[in-house]
């Protein structure tokens, strides 16, 4: 099971790790908490949508439909699951919860709602972008441990939460996530000694650690999701890799275990 804040910081920050549990023949699971809309609306949000299906069509070297989903959780939050027609060890699920920004202040269009607001409790709930029933604090913990009692993962990847030294710079999101993901399941013996958190933002300032056929197969998978993403579109290798930010961090996937996250 894999947990992210946005559509894309999987492909990002957690490659190659994804695409080779994917090319073994490995169930994998991944939830995106927010709808990554940037406050530009639903057009957008179906638009990046999109591009991470066609993004894992790469990975799993197939292209084909995918069935689409939408659940109702016990917790009661409304999830959309996208699974491909040929394939039912893989699915993507969408909550589509407002995107807190890079700044954590909101945008206009969702009135400034904020997970990092959630999650501090000075927002009670939040409303889906699509416009489904209200999220709390809650149900949101109770959904990620809801998830992974129906997933059983033996690995779970998430971001650095809140309070770790690889957090200081992070998307805001990001923190929130990973902190949802530690709060809801180290406490779970079959499920938290398997979660790796992912170094984000901050990974640029490690050492480059993929090259080769490797960074070809992750920039390249990158690219296909790009295409449907009108702020990161790149053309090819060179051009995405050129990408400020993105560039550095396609060039780098640090995991790390509880131990290591050096909570302060």
């Amino acid at each position: 099971m894999t947990v992210w804040a946005h559509p894309d910081d999987d492909i990002i920050f957690a490659n190659p790790t994804i695409s080779d549990a994917i090319a073994a023949g490995r169930c994998v699971r991944t939830v995106f908490v927010t709808a990554g809309d940037a406050g530009k609306g639903m057009d957008y949000v179906r638009a990046r949508e999109l591009g991470i299906l066609r993004a894992y069509n790469a990975m799993r070297g197939k292209d084909g439909e995918w069935d689409a989903t939408d659940i109702a959780l016990d917790t009661g939050v409304h999830v959309r699951r996208l699974t491909p027609k040929d394939d039912p060890h893989l699915s993507v699920l969408y909550l589509r919860l407002p995107d807190g920004n890079i700044t954590g202040a909101g945008f206009d269009a969702t009135a400034h709602a904020t997970l990092s607001k959630l999650y501090d409790g000075t927002e009670g709930s939040l409303v889906p972008v699509d416009g489904g029933p209200a999220v709390t604090r809650d149900q949101l913990v109770g959904s990620v441990r809801e998830l992974a009692s129906a997933f059983t993962p033996e690995s779970t990847l998430t971001h650095i939460p809140r309070g770790s030294v690889f957090a200081p710079g992070d998307h805001p999101d990001h923190s929130a996530v990973g902190t949802l993901v530690r709060d809801a399941l180290t406490s779970d013996a079959a499920v938290g000694p398997g979660i790796r958190y992912f170094v984000g933002y901050p990974s640029e300032n490690l050492p480059r650690n993929l090259e080769g056929a490797v960074l070809d197969s992750k920039v390249d998978t990158y690219r296909i999701y790009t295409q449907q993403d009108q702020v990161i579109r790149c053309a090819d290798r060179t051009a995405c890799l050129k990408t400020r930010k993105f560039g550095e961090w396609l060039q780098r996937s640090y995991a790390k275990t509880e131990v290591e996250l050096q909570m302060g």
